[in-house]
């Protein structure tokens, strides 16, 4: 009897990740807890690889664009596909494809080939394939808990672990790049892929029986959209993650421009102030973790948007690099915890023969700030 007391009323610590009981998040959580590190690595390397080849902010600009596009235009239709067919063969496909995207930039760099041409052809080529990750990653998430109370913890641990790549990775790089180049860093990042690949490779899901859906796609999206758009809870979610993004977000494609000119540093010092970043992102992330229930999550979501607001005020104010960390600080915190809790009630509302449509919208919708899509994974 004392047994089954202690595991209905776990501590506030075990309670926190109590998702990894199921062996397949296990392995998921483990494989991208490896491959978010390389993603934050090619982030940081990409981004001043850019920088230093252009000196340009806005071909930062079209680096990004090139990579988004794809997805915005092209995620809608991979969104029905992903609610059709297996998840998880999808993204088996989608993971082996980015490490070949990662392996060609990082056979161009360390060649000395590479050029912006080639990065925006590239580019487009994950945004493409991205279109499909991303319409299948989130949900598929759902698929390895087990118990739906256990869903917004697994997805809390899943923005804990994307944020301490986001902590770890960028500080490497930023070494990295000093000393070796930026060639290395993607090397590292397309050997990091094999974690995910394998973490798929060894799960083992139960059958789903999948409804029989109408073929015709543009009915399907029709009703995806108006599933989405005529459910006002639903709606309300998407307008508040549009509004970030439109308003908020592009601030991480100038990144480079902040680190170098306004603040005189050079990788480094980019690599700080990602670190930051992703310490107060993990913060928030870990703080979503130890709930136990969804319940209040729109108030978060309320105090977490003000902490972004003040954040980047203060970081667009800054001109010394401690202050900006700090205020780069802030900000992560309020990203996460605005992001991971509309995705967290977004996902437990959402009709599960509709999951990946609006998994689609959630995250096309944000556009990821040049981070957060581009990174291609199957975390955050």
């Amino acid at each position: 009897m004392a047994e089954t007391t202690t595991q209905d009323n776990p501590t506030r610590l075990g309670g926190m990740f109590r998702a990894l009981k199921y062996r397949n998040y296990r392995l998921f959580f483990m494989g991208q807890g490896i491959s978010l590190i390389g993603t934050w690595m090619q982030q940081i390397a990409m981004s001043w690889l850019v920088y230093r080849l252009t000196d340009s902010v806005f071909l930062l600009g079209m680096v990004s664009f090139a990579n988004q596009i794809p997805s915005f235009l092209l995620g809608p239709f991979a969104g029905v596909i992903s609610d059709r067919f297996n998840r998880h063969r999808v993204l088996l496909v989608t993971q082996f494809l980015f490490l070949l995207e990662a392996s060609t930039l990082a056979a161009l760099v360390l060649t000395g080939s590479i050029t912006i041409t080639y990065i925006l052809c590239l580019g487009v080529f994950a945004g493409v394939v991205n279109a499909f990750d991303m319409s299948a990653r989130q949900s598929f998430v759902v698929q390895l808990v087990e118990k739906r109370e256990d869903m917004s913890n697994a997805i809390a641990l899943n923005s804990s672990m994307f944020n301490m790549g986001r902590l770890v990775g960028p500080s490497v790089a930023g070494g990295i790049i000093a000393t070796v180049g930026e060639g290395m860093c993607f090397l590292i990042n397309a050997l990091s892929y094999f974690a995910v690949l394998a973490s798929l490779l060894l799960m083992r899901l139960p059958h789903m029986e999948r409804k029989v859906q109408d073929t015709q796609v543009l009915k399907s999206l029709t009703e995806g959209f108006q599933y989405a758009f005529g459910f006002q809870p639903i709606r309300d979610i998407l307008i508040l993650i549009a509004t970030l993004s439109l308003f908020g977000m592009p601030f991480t494609v100038l990144m480079p421009a902040f680190a170098r000119d306004v603040l005189g540093g050079d990788a480094s010092t980019l690599g700080l102030l990602m670190g930051a970043s992703g310490v107060g992102a993990l913060a928030g992330a870990l703080y979503l973790a130890s709930r136990k229930t969804v319940v209040g999550l729109a108030r978060v979501i309320v105090v977490a948007s003000v902490l972004f607001g003040i954040g980047l005020i203060g970081f667009a104010l800054s001109q010394t690099l401690v202050l900006s960390m700090v205020a780069i600080f802030v900000v992560g915190l309020g990203m996460i915890l605005r992001m991971a809790s509309c995705n967290t009630l977004l996902q437990t509302i959402v009709d599960e023969d509709k999951r990946a449509r609006d998994e689609f919208l959630l995250h096309g919708i944000h556009g990821h700030g040049a981070h957060w899509q581009s990174a291609g994974r199957l975390g955050g």
